[in-house]
């Protein structure tokens, strides 16, 4: 990932209190997709999975040696392995490092009690889906994931039913689709994680084909609330930007740190409303609604 850009003065924010009773009502109503990233688990006390890309590079060279001047660049360290090993090295150390599933904090089971049309979910771990599988019935949620053009060549994402099962597309009977973009550890191990899988889906990201068309068809009309997420990378900003594309043109992101040059000009662009108040404030706030 890339070096922290240079510190901005912040976009115009708003308070929590301010903005909640819209968050709330979107949320419930479904209008609000929640857009969620690593930060997430810090919701988790004593998470037992790296919580940033920083902790999860540490880990993968930690097993594989990789050049000094790539070991704190996740996609590139990723690439390493998988170039000079194998792309299983790059999987079954992925595997290791997200085998444990974090218990859902309470803001995860809320979500998935709200069981919105769409939560996208940008981070390997299983959290969430822990949460809608402890608090939704089986055949009424389902997940589809970004899959590793090394591994699945044509094939851009697959479906995967409550129980795990490989889907055949979208079911008619699902009330809330998880959308984890970058692959996820649970059922089957995909991950977009090196700099060869990010080249070959942002090849094609401006035209949508890695971004499956029930997810176009959800997000239109719906604004974004993006929670535990950083927008001081390249990839994460163009993998936001596109999946919102063509959907509200009213979005939030908590986000109490100052945002950096990047950040503040992603907000502006993208009419992001700033809520300067901590995750675990807007959670707790959010889940005792």
């Amino acid at each position: 990932m890339s070096v922290m850009e240079a510190q901005s003065s912040s976009p115009q924010a708003k308070s929590v209190n301010e903005i909640l009773p819209e968050l709330i009502d979107g949320l419930k109503k479904g209008g609000i997709v929640p857009y969620l990233g690593p930060g997430m688990l810090e919701l988790i006390p004593d998470v037992p999975v790296p919580a940033t890309p920083e902790a999860l590079v540490a880990l993968l060279v930690a097993k594989a040696t990789v050049p000094h001047k790539i070991r704190n660049r996740l996609t590139q360290a990723a690439q390493f392995i998988e170039n000079f090993k194998h792309r299983k090295s790059v999987v079954s150390l992925m595997n290791e490092a997200f085998a444990a599933v974090p218990t859902p904090s309470p803001f995860h089971n809320w979500i998935a009690q709200l069981a919105p049309p769409l939560v996208v979910e940008s981070w390997y771990d299983d959290a969430m889906i822990q949460a809608f599988a402890q608090t939704r019935p089986a055949g009424d949620w389902g997940q589809v994931q970004g899959l590793s053009q090394s591994e699945h060549f044509g094939t851009w994402t697959a479906f995967y039913d409550a129980q795990g099962q490989l889907a055949e597309s979208f079911s008619k009977d699902w009330k809330s689709l998880v959308y984890r973009p970058i692959g996820g550890h649970g059922p089957a191990g995909n991950y977009l994680v090196s700099d060869s899988d990010y080249v070959e889906v942002l090849t094609e990201i401006d035209i949508q084909t890695p971004i499956p068309a029930e997810v176009q068809q959800l997000r239109a009309g719906r604004s974004f609330l993006f929670m535990g997420c950083r927008f001081n990378d390249q990839l994460t900003r163009s993998f936001a930007r596109q999946i919102m594309k063509r959907s509200s043109d009213r979005h939030y992101a908590v986000l109490p740190e100052e945002p950096t040059r990047m950040e503040a000009r992603f907000l502006e662009e993208n009419n992001v409303i700033r809520i300067d108040r901590s995750l675990a404030d807007v959670a707790a706030l959010l889940s005792a609604a």
